[in-house]
């Protein structure tokens, strides 16, 4: 029995978790329901005492479960692993259907207080009745709420200081969706080490740079990014935080993509900010890799470790990868991961174009601490998140969790595609690819060694500056290529989409920026899709035809075409294929 002085862990349950004097499950029963006033001579009081004090006991002997399960897991032979998760299962079928016998008695209470039609209209059906099916439900329930209800004062007391997350308040906060898509965001990036980071969505890609980046900055630092970052965080460095009247930042790029180029434009701006440096300032790092928009690859784990090297704090866009191209969390070394991990969903995570998402990973003493804890204010949900108001509504994150279900073999088609139409886009003299997957590209080798399978990214550029064409027949070419070649600004989608950087996702560059960017007024980001590549190369084909032949004869004679194209598509298709069923595990390895 237990001793009668000593505290239980139980009393996380009671109404009065805080204040209670309750050292047994039996006194906590008692407490509770004179806490909630019934009487000890009530016809209810003996079952409710009875039950209530069973429920005190389980939580403890559910902790002694978690307690055993944390010990013994690692040494479990996988088939005891299975009947563990199996027998817990039915556990929580068990007490679900403890909850649900619970509602029935509480929904004729609640009947019998007799509220008006005006009143039953105005309340709707009472939110604990019909929902216990729900926690089984296939996928993750839409949880289209704004607010909950409280189950008490102390409870609620703890859920605003971050200590009691079951009871979750407002969904600008914490929704159940969108704790879902968080939760399988870590699982996927972090894997092995998932224990260690946490995840916030955003409402969309940008809100989410912007809070990483808002949550970190002050007042005159430094932030040194990557030369090639998206037009639209270009923008918010320049036109927000660089902005005098705001936050003053000095904004400093670096060319290249290994660890020498990074650390030569550290010791820059170094050189050029010591007066900031000198006040306290600091410098932060921001990376995209691959680059939008010419898919390039950075060194990412060289360039974190010699930031970390220098005390300096890493972020890391990597929308364009997806977790299926690479996952820098999982690197070995943890001076090789970057510090933060920031996605847009938007992109191929949900990969149909149909919402708008972000996130920011982060290692989770970084990213959330109950309010109170030391360094509770300098964690990314109280610092930001709490505050802006940026969340992910509950239909948004469903809409990504469906969409992440098939990013592996959308992924593995379209960069598929990207070989095959960079391969062949590049035979043509007049036409400059940008593509790291082309072999002689400068950066090739760090595709190979940071991508899986040495796989492209999606994403690649060709400009038209050695054909000499003037700007009106390079717009009638490029205004022609659709339908097969969607005119949209995105990335990300099941269907290929071409774009003018210098006119639309980089516009914001001036015309030095755009340069130093490698964007010329004829270059055409393709966001490759999952069509039949085939048909990407015929009609690409014939709009060269039709528009370029004219002013510039006999340019399309200058593409692979017939046989040539059908032995590139299928060699390509092939040897990805078996490298890809090659990687997989063996059966004896599982």
């Amino acid at each position: 029995m237990q001793d009668q002085a000593t505290p239980t862990p139980a009393r996380l349950l009671s109404p009065r978790r805080k204040t209670s004097g309750a050292h047994s499950p039996a006194e906590l029963a008692r407490e509770q329901l004179d806490h909630f006033a019934i009487p000890a001579d009530s016809p209810v009081a003996p079952p409710l005492l009875a039950l209530t004090e069973k429920l005190y006991a389980a939580h403890d002997d559910l902790l002694g479960l978690w307690a055993e399960t944390t010990r013994t897991l690692a040494q479990l032979p996988r088939a005891d692993r299975l009947a563990l998760f199996n027998a817990k299962k039915f556990v929580a079928f068990q007490l679900a259907k403890l909850l649900d016998l619970l509602q029935n008695p509480s929904r004729a209470v609640h009947q019998s207080l007799g509220h008006s039609l005006e009143t039953t209209l105005a309340k709707g059906p009472y939110p604990t009745f019909d929902n216990v099916a729900a926690l089984f439900s296939a996928n993750p329930v839409i949880t289209r709420t704004a607010t909950y209800i409280f189950a008490c004062t102390e409870w609620i007391d703890d859920a605003f200081h971050g200590r009691e997350f079951l009871h979750e308040i407002y969904s600008r906060l914490l929704n159940p969706t969108s704790i879902a898509l968080a939760n399988h965001i870590v699982d996927l990036e972090a894997g092995p080490e998932a224990a260690d980071y946490l995840a916030w969505n955003f409402n969309s890609g940008m809100s989410a740079i912007d809070g990483a980046l808002s949550h970190l900055i002050g007042y005159r630092d430094i932030v040194l990014a990557s030369r090639n970052v998206y037009g639209g965080t270009y923008q918010l460095l320049h036109d927000w935080f660089a902005k005098p009247s705001n936050l003053d930042v000095a904004i400093e790029f670096f060319d290249g993509c290994d660890a020498d180029d990074f650390s030569a434009a550290l010791t820059r701006a170094q050189t050029t900010h010591a007066d900031r440096l000198a006040d306290g300032r600091r410098i932060y790092v921001f990376i995209e890799s691959p680059c939008n928009p010419h898919g390039t690859f950075l060194d990412v784990p060289g360039i974190c470790r010699a930031a970390h090297a220098a005390g300096l704090t890493v972020l890391l866009d990597g929308t364009v990868a997806t977790p299926f191209l690479s996952r820098p969390l999982r690197h070995p070394d943890p001076t090789a991961r970057p510090d933060y991990l920031i996605h847009s969903y938007t992109k191929d995570l949900a990969g149909a174009g149909n919402t708008t998402a972000g996130v920011v990973i982060g290692r989770a003493p970084d990213m959330f601490a109950p309010k109170g804890e030391p360094g509770w204010d300098q964690t990314l949900f109280w610092n930001v998140y709490y505050v802006k108001g940026a969340f992910l509504e509950a239909d948004k994150a469903f809409e990504v969790l469906s969409g992440m279900k098939t990013l592996e073999g959308r992924m593995l088609k379209k960069c598929i595609n990207t070989r095959i139409l960079a391969e062949w886009l590049s035979t043509h003299p007049a036409i400059t690819v940008q593509c790291p997957a082309i072999v002689g590209h400068p950066h090739h080798h760090l595709v190979d060694e940071l991508s899986y399978l040495g796989l492209p990214a999606p994403l690649f550029t060709i400009d038209f500056e050695r054909a000499g064409l003037n700007r009106l027949h390079f717009q009638r070419f490029f205004d022609a290529l659709a339908p097969m070649f969607g005119h949209m600004v995105t990335l990300g989608q099941s269907n290929t989409v071409v774009l003018c950087p210098a006119l639309t996702s980089h516009s914001e560059l001036s015309p030095a920026a755009l340069a130093a960017a490698g964007i010329a007024p004829t270059t055409i980001r393709i966001a490759v899709g999952d069509e039949e590549p085939r048909e990407l190369i015929r009609d690409f084909l014939a709009t060269a035809k039709l528009m370029l032949d004219p002013v510039a004869p006999g340019f399309s004679d200058d593409f692979p075409q017939g046989p040539v194209v059908d032995q590139l598509c299928d060699e390509i298709y092939v040897d990805v294929h078996r490298r890809h069923a090659a990687s997989r595990p063996r059966l004896a390895e599982l």
